[in-house]
Protein backbone atom coordinates (compact mmCIF):
# COMPACT_ATOMS: atom_id res chain seq x y z
CA UNK A 1 0.00 0.00 0.00
CA UNK A 2 1.49 3.42 -0.73
CA UNK A 3 0.90 6.97 -0.19
CA UNK A 4 -1.09 8.87 -2.53
CA UNK A 5 1.15 12.54 -1.87
CA UNK A 6 -1.68 14.48 -3.65
CA UNK A 7 -4.20 12.66 -0.90
CA UNK A 8 -1.93 13.22 1.59
CA UNK A 9 -1.43 17.15 0.92
CA UNK A 10 -5.17 17.56 0.76
CA UNK A 11 -6.11 21.42 -1.07
CA UNK A 12 -2.56 22.42 -0.70
CA UNK A 13 -1.84 20.48 -3.44
CA UNK A 14 -4.11 21.80 -5.77
CA UNK A 15 -3.98 26.03 -4.35
CA UNK A 16 0.02 25.86 -5.23
CA UNK A 17 -0.20 24.54 -8.52
CA UNK A 18 -3.29 28.12 -8.72
CA UNK A 19 -1.13 30.14 -6.69
CA UNK A 20 1.73 29.47 -9.01
CA UNK A 21 0.04 29.83 -12.53
CA UNK A 22 -2.00 33.22 -10.76
CA UNK A 23 1.93 34.27 -10.39
CA UNK A 24 2.16 33.68 -14.17
CA UNK A 25 -0.67 36.02 -15.13
CA UNK A 26 -0.16 38.99 -12.24
CA UNK A 27 3.84 38.84 -13.58
CA UNK A 28 2.74 39.22 -17.34
CA UNK A 29 0.64 42.09 -16.02
CA UNK A 30 3.64 43.46 -14.23
CA UNK A 31 5.85 42.99 -17.19
CA UNK A 32 3.53 44.56 -19.49
CA UNK A 33 2.47 47.94 -17.58
CA UNK A 34 3.63 50.37 -20.61
CA UNK A 35 2.49 47.97 -23.23
CA UNK A 36 -0.21 49.67 -25.66
CA UNK A 37 -3.57 47.96 -25.41
CA UNK A 38 -2.59 45.03 -23.13
CA UNK A 39 -5.77 43.83 -21.32
CA UNK A 40 -4.67 43.19 -17.57
CA UNK A 41 -5.69 39.56 -16.42
CA UNK A 42 -6.47 38.22 -13.61
CA UNK A 43 -7.94 34.47 -12.33
CA UNK A 44 -10.69 33.98 -9.91
CA UNK A 45 -9.00 31.96 -7.94
CA UNK A 46 -11.86 30.62 -5.14
CA UNK A 47 -14.19 29.74 -8.18
CA UNK A 48 -11.37 27.93 -9.77
CA UNK A 49 -9.94 25.70 -7.05
CA UNK A 50 -14.07 24.86 -6.48
CA UNK A 51 -13.88 23.70 -9.98
CA UNK A 52 -10.63 21.67 -10.10
CA UNK A 53 -11.78 19.93 -6.50
CA UNK A 54 -15.00 19.40 -8.16
CA UNK A 55 -13.28 17.56 -10.62
CA UNK A 56 -11.61 15.26 -8.79
CA UNK A 57 -8.60 14.04 -10.89
CA UNK A 58 -6.49 16.76 -9.88
CA UNK A 59 -5.80 18.27 -13.45
CA UNK A 60 -5.22 21.53 -12.93
CA UNK A 61 -4.75 21.69 -16.76
CA UNK A 62 -7.81 23.94 -18.02
CA UNK A 63 -7.73 25.97 -15.24
CA UNK A 64 -5.23 28.10 -16.09
CA UNK A 65 -6.59 29.77 -19.66
CA UNK A 66 -10.25 29.23 -18.50
CA UNK A 67 -10.33 31.13 -15.46
CA UNK A 68 -8.58 34.27 -16.84
CA UNK A 69 -11.11 37.11 -16.45
CA UNK A 70 -9.90 40.70 -17.55
CA UNK A 71 -9.41 43.35 -15.20
CA UNK A 72 -11.03 46.52 -14.85
CA UNK A 73 -9.14 49.02 -14.42
CA UNK A 74 -9.88 51.99 -12.38
CA UNK A 75 -8.49 54.63 -14.07
CA UNK A 76 -8.49 53.76 -18.34
CA UNK A 77 -5.75 55.24 -20.24
CA UNK A 78 -5.76 56.38 -23.38
CA UNK A 79 -3.69 53.32 -25.20
CA UNK A 80 -6.07 51.28 -23.66
CA UNK A 81 -3.57 49.53 -21.17
CA UNK A 82 -5.63 48.26 -18.45
CA UNK A 83 -2.67 47.76 -16.30
CA UNK A 84 -2.53 49.90 -13.16
CA UNK A 85 0.76 48.77 -11.68
CA UNK A 86 -0.66 49.50 -8.15
CA UNK A 87 -3.23 47.28 -8.12
CA UNK A 88 -0.83 44.53 -10.04
CA UNK A 89 1.28 44.65 -7.14
CA UNK A 90 -1.25 44.61 -4.63
CA UNK A 91 -2.36 40.93 -6.21
CA UNK A 92 1.04 39.97 -6.89
CA UNK A 93 2.23 40.46 -3.27
CA UNK A 94 -0.83 39.02 -1.64
CA UNK A 95 -0.73 35.77 -4.17
CA UNK A 96 3.10 35.38 -2.37
CA UNK A 97 1.59 35.36 0.63
CA UNK A 98 -1.19 33.01 0.32
CA UNK A 99 1.33 31.00 -1.34
CA UNK A 100 3.62 30.85 1.40
CA UNK A 101 0.52 29.89 3.85
CA UNK A 102 -0.63 26.92 1.37
CA UNK A 103 3.41 25.63 1.33
CA UNK A 104 3.24 25.83 5.21
CA UNK A 105 0.40 24.06 5.48
CA UNK A 106 1.34 21.43 3.08
CA UNK A 107 4.49 21.12 4.76
CA UNK A 108 2.92 20.54 8.48
CA UNK A 109 1.00 17.82 6.83
CA UNK A 110 4.17 15.91 5.26
CA UNK A 111 6.19 16.38 8.48
CA UNK A 112 2.73 14.51 10.32
CA UNK A 113 3.06 11.99 7.83
CA UNK A 114 7.00 11.22 8.24
CA UNK A 115 6.32 10.83 11.99
CA UNK A 116 3.25 8.69 11.17
CA UNK A 117 5.85 6.51 8.89
CA UNK A 118 8.47 6.69 11.62
CA UNK A 119 6.54 5.41 14.93
CA UNK A 120 6.94 9.11 16.53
Amino acid sequence: MGINFKDAAGVHADALALRADRTRILAANIANENTPGFQARDMDFGATLANVQAEGNGDIGDGGESANLYRVPYHPTRDGNTVEIGVEQAAFSQNATDFQTSLTFANMRFKGLAKAISGQ
